[in-house]
């Protein structure tokens, strides 16, 4: 079979047969990451991750597995197997209720991204000699390009977006580094969903018509609101409009994200009237506040936060900087009018709407990842 891409060793960014353990999580894009690997002359090892999944949801690891071996034996690599579960349930569900229970909003694949896929993953695989592992996510990581001649000091790497904008995972990709960066690879992030699609077909990858993942990250298909309503006790509360009167009511102030229009009932509502949007939560009075008045919803968005929990991959210096609020969502411009070790304050050159604070805030200068942090703090 002819190669799929001409110059697929540089893409990789290898010209040696290095030792790659690929993390097959039994899906179409991992599949063709570890075929495009081997095709290009590494030493691939499949390995599928277990991680930890509660007692009421159906057991799907198992079917997971299964196909990811499936996949391994259709390429004839090695296959492994790595349970992780109690390093998933301690640094991502626990973290992520812990998150909620204080009235943020986390990103769980994060999390997950952080503790395991980087994390866990790589320190079992070097421990096992492997060069690099690899991923089925829609990002790509390139050499930095050269400052003159003048390039010590310098990040060696950077972390671009996916060249299809509609799978570009680069927003849950903030928190890796340099030193993840370099023993990093992101087979199919130069590729268009479609193509890929097409060389699952090509390899025979007998997952090649399977469908897309969804949901939290490693668990499976389940609302947010389903997942945690077996952890934290919640109660119905009162949903206020912005003059404090009480319009309708809601399931629990936890478990609602700013920006939300759905999960709550509004009673005193106009035939005429558009959509609510949850513009603020109390906790401590279980109230959330909505509003369907664009003005309104305008005037009370913020225009400056402070980020907490920062992660640079790149300096922040470029006169193009913008930032994701959410996993797709538009890039708005912003200046940074405070940067410390520890926090950095964001001004955004026009009220934002939706901004929840626990979610992450994710950094680019166009098309290139610089890194993030959490939003932690509405400034007035």
């Amino acid at each position: 079979m002819p190669r799929p891409l001409m110059n697929i060793k540089e893409t990789l960014r290898s010209t040696s047969p290095c030792r790659v353990f690929v993390g097959l999580s039994g899906g179409v894009d991992s599949a063709v990451s570890a075929a495009l690997l081997k095709d290009a002359g590494y030493n691939v090892t499949g390995v599928f991750i277990k991680v930890w999944q509660p007692d009421f949801l159906p057991c799907s690891w198992r079917d997971e597995r299964r196909d990811a071996m499936k996949v391994s034996i259709a390429l004839n690599i090695p296959f492994l197997f790595f349970d992780f579960e109690e390093e998933y349930k301690r640094g991502v569900v626990d973290e992520m209720i812990a998150e909620y229970k204080a009235g943020r909003t986390p990103n769980p694949d994060v999390l997950c991204n952080r503790e395991i896929k980087f994390g866990a993953f790589w320190k079992k695989a070097r421990e096992l000699g492997a060069d690099y592992i690899a991923t089925g996510h829609y990002s790509c990581v390139l050499p930095s390009p050269p400052l003159g001649n003048f390039t010590e000091g310098r990040a060696r790497y950077v972390l671009k977006e996916g060249n299809d904008k509609e799978k570009d995972q680069s927003y849950f990709l903030w928190t890796l580094n340099q030193d993840d960066l370099a023993h990093t690879l992101f087979p199919i992030g130069h590729l268009e969903k479609s193509l890929v699609r097409k060389l699952a077909r090509r390899y025979h990858l007998p997952v090649s018509e399977k469908k897309d993942s969804q949901g939290i990250c490693f668990i499976g298909d389940v609302s947010m609101n389903e997942f945690l309503s077996h952890f934290i006790s919640t109660k119905p509360g009162n949903v206020l409009n912005t003059k404090g009167e009480i319009i309708g009511n809601h399931k629990g102030a936890l478990l609602y994200t700013i920006g939300e229009r759905h999960g709550f009932e509004i009673i005193k509502k106009q035939s005429e009237d558009g959509a609510f949007y949850v513009l603020s939560k109390d906790i401590k009075t279980n109230t959330v506040t909505v509003s369907n008045k664009e003005p309104e919803i305008i005037s009370l968005s913020p225009t400056k936060i402070t980020i907490k929990n920062i992660n640079l991959i790149n300096e922040l210096a470029t006169s193009s900087l913008s930032a994701r609020i959410r996993y797709r969502g538009e890039k708005i411009p912003i200046i940074i009018k405070h940067q410390t070790s520890d926090t950095v304050t964001v001004e955004f050159k026009e009220p934002v709407r939706g901004l929840s604070l626990g979610q992450s805030i994710v950094f680019y200068d166009n098309e290139v990842c610089l890194g993030g942090g959490v939003m932690d703090k509405i400034l007035h």
